[in-house]
């Protein structure tokens, strides 16, 4: 058993490289560009949701306030015709806080890995079962719940593959680090 205080610099350097690799892969290869759509006549659609004055939020609509409403032909009616929107409301803001919070996530992950593998694992135990360890909880950590966005709120399922993927190669990062800095 490896206790969690003895891999802070593991924790520390995955975080660090997931961010960065977080970095790379939003910024530079793109390949998350199209994860998002625009709507038709996107301004004449800002200018009329901007007269509700919504606040930040989830929002489900049309929204029914009860199991029983959902059977009511009304609601069923407004259902059928649509649209259904599953939408998230934020304000304009900096990145800052969000890059701070993603990078504490990070660090999250690596103690939730390093928990693990350091309760599976012995002082000196071989690269690869750090990694293995290491790996798969990271992976776990980054990836699966995303799975339930596509299930239950229709996220685009090459988007959430695509978040998948980063979370695999966020997952071997961490394996990475823990495996190079394991304690003899």
């Amino acid at each position: 058993m490896v206790p969690i205080m003895s891999l802070w610099i593991p924790i520390l350097l995955s975080a660090v490289l997931v961010f960065v690799a977080s970095f790379l892969i939003h910024m530079m290869l793109g390949y998350h560009r199209s994860d998002f759509g625009g709507v038709p006549s996107e301004g004449e659609f800002l200018e009329a949701v901007r007269k509700f004055d919504i606040p930040k939020g989830d929002y489900c609509v049309p929204h029914p306030v009860s199991p029983k409403e959902m059977k009511n032909p009304e609601f069923m009616e407004k259902w059928k015709r649509g649209p259904v929107l599953i939408m998230t409301v934020t304000k304009a803001a900096p990145m800052g806080p969000q890059l701070l919070q993603w990078f504490l996530y990070c660090i999250f992950i690596g103690l939730f890995a390093a928990y693990v593998a350091g309760r599976a694992l012995p002082p000196g135990a071989p690269y690869r079962a750090v990694f293995r360890f290491a790996g798969v909880t990271a992976f776990a950590g980054y990836s699966l719940a995303l799975i339930q966005n596509s299930i239950w709120y229709k996220k685009r399922w090459s988007t959430t593959l695509k978040n998948v993927f980063d979370g695999l190669v966020y997952g071997c990062l961490t394996a990475g680090a823990f495996g190079w800095l394991w304690p003899k």
